[in-house]
């Protein structure tokens, strides 16, 4: 089932996030991993900026997805902070919040960031009608706002809508 995350899920979004993230270790540069992958007081301040949904089963949190629209009005969307836990991985439920956010977007464009070197993320946008964006590095600047280390080793996937 998937539903809109409130405050009392923030633990379990934590857990979520930093469960499935461990996938970066050994992959992503050195000097970006950290342990935990993202601590508390940066989920309280992405969380101020975007909705986060969640895919549920028997009463918990296994995944989740952020929604930003971006603008007043919003000219675009960003799927932000894509994770299902590592053993939930590969049934459908990364694919059924994306699609639930594909329905809820009125932008003509969603764009998603996500590490260079973490192929199955781009192999799994790119499965979902994303492309590759030459302009990357430009869409990161404009926005995410994210460390100059981490906007070099990523890269933007977008699709029109």
């Amino acid at each position: 089932m998937i539903r809109s995350c409130t405050e009392a899920d923030l633990t379990r979004i934590l857990h979520v996030i930093n469960e499935a993230a461990t996938a970066y270790r050994g992959v992503i540069p050195e000097d970006c991993y950290r342990e935990p992958y993202m601590p508390l007081e940066e989920l309280l301040a992405e969380r101020r900026e975007m909705t986060f949904f969640g895919w549920e089963e028997s009463g918990e949190l296994v995944g989740v997805m952020g929604y930003q629209p971006i603008g007043q009005p919003p000219t675009v969307t960003l799927v932000r902070h894509a994770y299902v836990l590592p053993g939930r991985q590969r049934r459908g439920v990364g694919s059924a919040l994306l699609r639930y956010l594909l329905v809820l977007t009125t932008t003509p464009r969603l764009l998603v960031g996500t590490w260079a070197a973490a192929s199955w993320a781009t192999a799994f946008y790119q499965k979902h009608g994303f492309s590759l964006l030459p302009d990357g590095g430009l869409l990161l600047r404009a926005y995410w706002r994210i460390p100059d280390r981490q906007r070099q080793t990523s890269v933007v996937l977008g699709r029109e809508l």
